[in-house]
């Protein structure tokens, strides 16, 4: 018995020393942002090459110091050490392991933990593939990433400290909650943060040009592959969160324009627009001071997203905390990056001078008016998303924004978008005619309007939303393919083969867009629901499916009670599926969540949600027929794909061939 409780005592004496050391690293990795972030600029300033190349060492240990905190706090977790308050909040011995492990970032104080981690990773990554850069620039988007990691460091440390250790620790915690143990949502916020963090290299890299006094074809280059790397992880992030609150919420929807779901879309549309925008500073050095306000603003709305999830101000399903300390110093750090970034930016406008010349009708004017339509777009999100606060702080008024608001004001701009994209990708640089530009394409709308006609044809309620999205999906899904082939020239499938990868990813995002319009048009438009009490054996249809409940039983899962029940779905007589939807119940958090039983297919879903049981005997059920609701995530997936091959592209990944030795404007000293 002594040797049992020695083994114990020693067991926990390791794990409150790992945690300790952990807290110890997130302060060294503090100090260390802060040397980071000075010594480099000033070498830089004063041409110190000793001082500059501390930058990289200084960044690879940032990074692996914070690595140590966040695998202390991971180890906390895994080993269930509830004498850290986090984990006696946030996990439960019973708990499986995978939802152990993403217990860590299910909460505020560990999520901002990762949002750090992957911060300095970052960092890290341009000081390991940042050789071309020029060591002045090299070492000021170093310094510059280190300063955000200085104010998020001082977040953490001082307001959100996740090794705060408990003096009586209980037994047990009180359970991860139970919306988060699910494994798309384990995986959705590392990607969202990945795009959320990523899109703070573009903020360094302005600042850092606008210090420098150069933005050239050689910084639009070099900016790209980070910008692109941001929009594919934001890209993954948001489509895994729009599915698991598809099958997880019960609601039958996939997006809802939540405050918190807003808060990843802003970003992801002006990151979009930077991406387009950055092509033209490349190829035409023209748009550079529209494209440095992107850079930066694309950051900033990743800090008001931030701040949203964060400060209580707006309430969501999603929101990580609600103190308001937090929010003002998230506040405080927005104001500190985009107050002083701004001011620099008009400081600096004349070093924006544009070189490149361009007539109304080019691929240039194109991608300007793309930009103009992104950032109008994510402007009417950003009212749509904040005005009830303003309300509320004017006015004394409790109001919200829905769903109709957003799809009135928004859905007007990308309609446009869409009309545009296929013609302004295949439109030639600097001069076009449009009758030229448009004669490929023709092929393309025969067929976009053929489908328009088809599903006019078929439906069965006279409204316009599903032809009309049907023609644009179409436009853009065949507008991409005709982009393609027109590259070839005279070569055909020889030299369809042999083309740069970027222009692949560009074809295959622009498609992946197409199908996501055809997903999301079939579904809102030709959508049916069915709401019912069922008896157990009793039949009923829903589309020409026949669905029976079969059954009705109380699980036992790993760390919850589900009431389960099974659906036989067919049609005809033919069995197609049993699904499986699901009530539970989770006792330690005492919170009941939905799992929806689905039947994926290609062309539809059908979708069933079980209730409570009435009492009359028989449950409620909740049907739907959902056509094309697997396109959209279908989509997003080919969008992120064509992101991947973009960035593989040697072209961007290296920026071979785009450094000029002449730079724009007097640089700094």
């Amino acid at each position: 018995m002594p040797i049992a409780i020695g083994r114990t005592a020693a067991c926990a004496y390791n794990k409150g020393m790992i945690t300790e050391l952990g807290h110890f690293a997130l302060i060294l990795a503090f100090l260390v942002a802060i040397v980071q972030s000075v010594v480099p600029l000033v070498g830089a300033a004063k041409r110190w090459p000793g001082w500059m190349a501390l930058a990289e060492p200084a960044a690879n240990a940032q990074f692996l110091l914070t690595a140590f905190s966040f695998a202390a706090l991971t180890y906390a977790f895994v080993t269930s050490d509830f004498s850290v308050e986090l984990v006696v909040l946030n996990s439960h011995s019973l708990k499986p392991m995978l939802y152990k492990v993403s217990g860590v970032w299910g909460n505020h104080e560990g999520s901002m933990l990762l949002w750090v981690l992957i911060l300095t990773l970052f960092g890290a990554c341009a000081s390991w593939f940042g050789g071309n850069l020029p060591p002045t620039l090299r070492a000021r988007v170093l310094a510059v990433q280190s300063a955000i990691a200085v104010a998020f460091f001082a977040f953490i440390i001082f307001t959100s400290n996740p090794f705060l250790r408990l003096a009586m620790p209980p037994m047990d915690g009180q359970d991860l909650n139970p919306l988060l143990q699910d494994p798309g949502l384990a995986f959705h916020p590392p990607f969202l943060y990945l795009g959320y963090v990523g899109l703070s290299m573009t903020f360094s890299f302005a600042v850092a040009a606008l210090i420098e006094g150069r933005v050239d074809a050689a910084w639009g280059r070099w900016v790209r592959p980070w910008t692109l790397a941001a929009w594919l992880f934001l890209t993954i992030g948001i489509a895994l969160g729009s599915w698991w609150a598809y099958y997880e919420l019960g609601w039958g929807g996939f997006w809802f324009w939540d405050p918190v779901e807003n808060a990843s879309f802003m970003p992801w549309l002006i990151a979009a627009a930077l991406l387009h925008s950055a092509i033209v500073v490349e190829k035409r050095e023209a748009l550079k001071s529209w494209t440095i306000l992107l850079a930066i603003m694309a950051f900033g709305f990743s800090l008001i997203g931030t701040f949203i999830v964060r400060s209580g101000v707006i309430t969501s399903v999603h929101a990580f905390a609600n103190d308001p300390e937090r929010g003002v110093f998230i506040l405080m750090i927005l104001a500190v990056f985009m107050g002083g970034a701004l001011t620099l930016y008009a400081a600096r406008a004349s070093v924006m001078e544009a070189k490149g010349i361009f007539s109304m009708v080019s691929r240039e004017s194109a991608l300007v008016m793309n930009n103009i339509l992104l950032a109008v777009s994510c402007f009417v999100v950003f009212i749509g998303t904040i005005w009830p606060l303003v309300a509320e702080l004017a006015m004394g008024r409790k109001l919200s924004v829905g769903a109709p608001f957003f799809n009135m004001a928004f859905t007007p701009f990308m309609v446009v978008l869409a009309l545009l994209l296929p013609l302004g990708a295949i439109m030639p640089w600097k001069r076009a005619r449009i009758a030229r530009s448009f004669k490929p394409l023709i092929p393309a709308l025969v067929l976009a309007l053929s489908v328009m006609g088809l599903a006019w044809a078929i439906q069965t309620e006279r409204t316009l939303l599903g032809p009309i999205g049907m023609f644009l999906g179409t436009w853009l899904v065949a507008g991409a393919a005709v982009d393609l082939w027109s590259r070839t020239g005279k070569g055909g499938f020889a030299r369809l083969k042999r083309l740069p990868r970027a222009d692949w990813g560009k074809a295959v995002s622009h498609a992946g867009v197409g199908i996501v319009f055809l997903g999301v048009s079939g579904l809102m438009a030709w959508e049916q629901e069915d709401i019912r009490v069922v008896q157990i054996g009793e039949r009923f249809e829903i589309a020409g499916f026949t669905l029976s409940l079969d059954r009705v039983e109380e699980v036992e899962g790993a760390n919850y009670l589900s009431t389960m029940g099974w659906v036989t779905i067919r049609k005809g007589d033919r069995v197609i599926s049993v699904v499986n939807p699901e009530k539970r119940v989770y006792p330690v958090a005492r919170m009941p969540t939905t799992e929806a039983g689905i039947d994926n297919g290609f062309l539809r879903d059908v979708y069933v949600v079980i209730g409570d049981e009435q009492a009359g005997g028989g449950y409620a059920v909740r049907s739907y027929y959902k056509p094309l609701a697997n396109w959209i995530w279908g989509g997003s997936i080919l969008m992120a794909f064509g992101g991947l091959l973009s960035l593989s592209d040697r072209r961007h990944r290296v920026a071979a061939g785009a450094r000029k030795t002449k730079a724009v404007g007097v640089p700094a000293e």
